[in-house]
């Protein structure tokens, strides 16, 4: 279990820069003038250029790695929940880094998700000192 913990904490917050740089890049990619195959084609052409939107993609590919590697000696029950983890690291990159404007009530969710992870880790442990 402890494991998979340290694996999930490091792929959240690799997911979580991934985030952030998607988001910079995306926003340097100029969005639709028309709606034309052609505006289609230079949209995605300077998606597929940024840097930032490449990057981005690519830690979110590590994420996804991780992911399957957790999935795959880990219980989806347990594994997928923790995931959530992205919320609190995102949101605190977006006020930060970002300087986003984060409500009280975005907080209090972060604070609501925190809570579920933390009841998602005690009751795996409680069910593996059940098993022995």
């Amino acid at each position: 279990m402890a494991k998979i913990i340290i694996i999930v904490i490091v792929a959240t917050m690799i997911e979580a820069v991934g985030i952030i740089v998607l988001t910079r890049g995306l926003k340097e990619v100029q969005g639709w003038r028309e709606h034309t195959v052609s505006e289609v084609a230079r949209v995605a052409w300077n998606g597929v250029t940024n840097v930032k939107v490449v990057g981005g993609v690519a830690l979110e590919a590590v994420f996804f790695g991780a992911l399957l590697y957790m999935l795959s000696i880990g219980e989806a029950s347990f594994v997928f929940p923790l995931t959530s983890l992205v919320f609190i690291f995102t949101t605190l990159a977006a006020q930060f880094i970002l300087r986003e404007k984060v409500t009280w009530a975005s907080w209090a969710g972060v604070l609501l998700i925190t809570a579920g992870a933390i009841l998602v880790g005690y009751g795996e442990a409680a069910r593996e000192a059940a098993l022995k």
